[in-house]
């Protein structure tokens, strides 16, 4: 529970809960109270300008957690101690406070341990001010500063009333969620995730055409592989068409001539319908349009959701001005322009093409018809809702249009109204929209990907990814479900990533080329229906995760966490040896980067387990190693040790021990020989036996500590096997119904 000590400027220091954050705080600082304990910190300047840069105080000897964007489109975590090791564009910092003492340097704890009690963090936020965007940096000094930037010249200010949100609590995801919904009722702008309407595609399987094509993309490709799938015995039940099925116009590449690089990135839309690939020719394999493709591949491979791509602005070089069946949309060509935090961290070539060749921006006044107009020919076409991508690009094209903050929210608000308007349950993902003016502008959008893309031919980004994914959405996940992002089944690294999207509360979905799956790994996430075990909410690092490096201080395990409606998931990740962030200088290569690392599992890791143990539990767990098997039962308190080497996991499934009829230890595990076992499990209740109800076949298993006279499935006698040895009581589900009614007599 949040403690209520409202932050206070005091002698020059900025102190929460009566212990100091800041030293050094300048007298144009000042700070105003939100609520429920939280503040607002602000300054003022004696000129207006369109930017700003406050210093707020100097931090030092603070465990610190942050997240910042490195390179325009998506952030990634960073950990440090002083404000010198806060990257410019940071737009979330945590800090780790003990109780007894000010943000003092504390001993490194070992690592997998519980965290210690006399704990609590403090939340800095960044947030919008108005027609502004804030984001934290520090300097060599460890001062941190807040930058205030509208992005158009002409909308200045000298006050800075409200551009840094800062709250503290004892569990820093109840204060991080707390925080998000005093600012969505505060500023009006944005919604917390649990007011909002989720798309229903997001607990199917699914296919993305994106690494499978890339942008040649054909009606025939799509067939072949969706046949594929199909004679595996795997369909998914959705389907996202990316990038190359639009009207597209490149004015810069001449036919027959090489490609000019960079240029591919300035083509631009030239009509909202699709282009000649998915009209009737031979190459679209008998389907005459959109319309009958879509008809088709609903009928013959029962999908359920259809997704089309397109980007914010139309397409990655905005719209084509010259178009006439753009122009009552009112394009004009404009000049991105990069704030000075964007061009100090990673250039992007996407960007550095657009500043030289321009975007075709649509009216803003307009661009609810060109979405409407968009939206509703694809719904005319059996489309089910829409990809929307390169969404951070609008932040450099604010100058005449109130700012970068006032054109992404009237780009958002008229696509929120568009795809309530056309498609059903508020089918909408969002996609490279990691700034703040897109996050605090989320109204009604309810899913966005939460990192850079999976990248198959990169074999360094692969534990970068995970690690970005889980500590991302410890922001993105109030506001949105993260979407973690296709992978590959066919793949070296498909069961690193399997395995961490089976339990990132996500949706889960691959990009595989046609023939080129992995279905054994597929069956470890998929239920013959096509639906998946997906975790209640977003995947997030366990709490004595949230401040070390698991990717490159060579020595810790990522540990991320989950509930289901009965039991909790912990998987662990071995994402050290096998990559660098960006901008972080890569250490030594130590001749043992290859050896497993050690670390150690508890049941207290899955935090809020106790809210579905319910009152009667007394802390006693049983814990199922996925990939050993092995099952333990273990006091909440205590751990268990794990090793694992480079690009390794494990996947604990943990249970709440409950006691039927005085004499039988009981807590279900799920279907054991998937990810998330414990996701199918709808209930659990005790009577004058054990009745569960489950979803999908295969495997069930369960702890007893004794062993049951019999068995049902369904009403009817099923065999049952029974291990003394550790507890573990087994039943196979064959049928291919969806729920099951098991039975335990004892």
């Amino acid at each position: 529970m949040t403690i209520t000590a409202v932050p206070v400027i005091k002698n020059g220091c900025l102190m929460v809960r009566g212990k100091v954050v800041l030293t050094g705080v300048p007298g144009n600082v000042v700070i105003s109270p939100a609520s429920a304990g939280s503040a607002f910190v602000g300054a003022s300047s004696t000129s207006s300008s369109s930017r700003h840069v406050f210093s707020l105080g100097v931090l030092e000897n603070c465990k610190f957690m942050c997240l910042f964007i490195a390179k325009i489109w998506w952030m990634i975590p960073r950990v440090g101690k002083s404000a010198s090791d806060i990257p410019l564009e940071t737009q979330m910092l945590l800090l780790e406070a003990e109780e007894e003492s000010a943000l003092d340097l504390v001993d490194e704890e070992t690592p997998g341990e519980p965290a210690s009690t006399n704990k609590f963090y403090v939340l800095v936020l960044p947030v919008l001010d108005g027609a502004f965007r804030t984001t934290l940096q520090g300097t060599k000094s460890n001062e941190l500063q807040f930058c205030y930037e509208s992005g158009d010249p002409e909308v200045r200010t000298c006050q800075a009333m409200e551009g840094v949100f800062v709250n503290s609590g004892d569990n820093p995801f109840e204060l991080l969620k707390e925080s998000i919904k005093i600012l969505a009722k505060h500023k009006g702008t944005f919604s917390h995730l649990e007011s909002k309407k989720t798309p229903a595609h997001l607990d199917w399987f699914g296919w993305c055409t994106w690494d499978a094509f890339y942008t040649d993309v054909s009606p025939s490709g799509i067939k072949e592989g969706l046949e594929s799938f199909k004679e595996g015995g795997i369909s998914p039940k959705f389907l996202i068409i990316d990038d190359g099925w639009q009207e597209t116009t490149n004015e810069f590449q001449k036919e027959g001539e090489p490609l000019i690089e960079g240029t591919q990135f300035a083509t631009r839309l030239a009509d909202i319908k699709e282009n000649s690939k998915f009209k009737a020719s031979e190459s679209a394999g008998s389907s005459a349009n959109l319309k009958e493709l879509i008809h088709y591949i609903k009928e013959n491979y029962s999908l359920k959701y259809v997704y089309m791509w397109h980007a914010l602005a139309g397409y990655w070089g905005g719209v084509l001005a010259s178009s006439e069946a753009l122009k009552k949309y009112n394009p004009k060509l404009a000049y991105p322009v990069q704030s000075p935090g964007r061009l100090g961290n990673i250039r992007d070539i996407a960007m550095d093409s657009l500043e030289k060749y321009g975007v075709g921006v649509i009216d803003p006044q307009k661009v609810y018809d060109f979405y409407n107009d968009m939206h509703g020919y694809l719904a005319s076409s059996g489309v089910d809702g829409v990809k929307v991508d390169v969404q951070n690009l609008l932040e450099t094209l604010g100058a005449g249009y109130g700012g970068r903050v006032s054109i992404t929210r009237q780009y958002h608000e008229a696509l929120d109204k568009s795809v309530e308007k056309n498609f059903v349950d508020n089918n909408l993902i969002c996609c490279m929209c990691h700034n703040s003016d897109s996050i605090f502008s989320s109204k009604n959008s309810a899913t966005a990907r939460a990192s850079e893309d999976f990248m198959p031919n990169e074999p360094t980004f692969q534990t970068l990814h995970i690690a970005s994914v889980s500590f991302n959405s410890l922001l993105l996940g109030e506001v949105v479900v993260p979407d973690w992002d296709m992978f590959h089944s066919n793949h070296d690294t498909a069961e690193f990533h399997g395995a961490a999207r089976a339990l990132g509360g996500c949706p889960v979905y691959v990009s595989d080329k046609p023939g080129k799956h992995d279905f054994k790994i597929l069956r470890k996430l998929v239920l013959p229906d096509g639906s998946i075990l997906r975790a209640r909410c977003a995947g997030r690092p366990t709490r004595d995760c949230l401040f070390i490096d698991p990717v490159m201080d060579g020595k810790s395990l990522l540990k991320i966490w989950n509930l289901n409606k009965l039991t909790g998931v912990v998987g662990v990740f071995n994402c050290q040896g096998a990559g660098t962030w960006p901008m972080k200088q890569a250490p030594e290569r130590n001749e043992n980067s290859t050896v497993s690392i050690s670390g150690r599992v508890s049941p207290l890791d899955v935090e809020f387990l106790e809210e579905i143990a319910g009152e009667t539990w007394d802390g006693e767990c049983a814990v199922y190693a996925f990939n050993t098997g092995s099952l333990s039962r273990i006091p909440k308190n205590k751990t268990i040790e794990v090793s694992l080497g480079v690009l390794q996991c494990e996947i604990y499934t943990v249970s709440p021990i409950k006691v039927f009829k005085e004499n039988v230890d009981f807590a279900p595990l799920g279907l054991i020989k998937m990810y998330n076992s414990g996701g199918a499990i709808e209930d659990c209740t005790f009577g004058d036996s054990i009745r569960i109800k489950a979803r999908g076949s295969g495997l069930f298993g369960a702890f007893s500590s004794k062993k049951p006279r019999c068995c049902k499935v369904d009403k009817k006698d099923e065999d049952f096997t029974y291990s003394s040895e550790n507890g573990l009581l087994t039943v196979n589900l064959q049928s291919e119904s969806s729920f099951k009614e098991i039975e335990f007599v004892y």
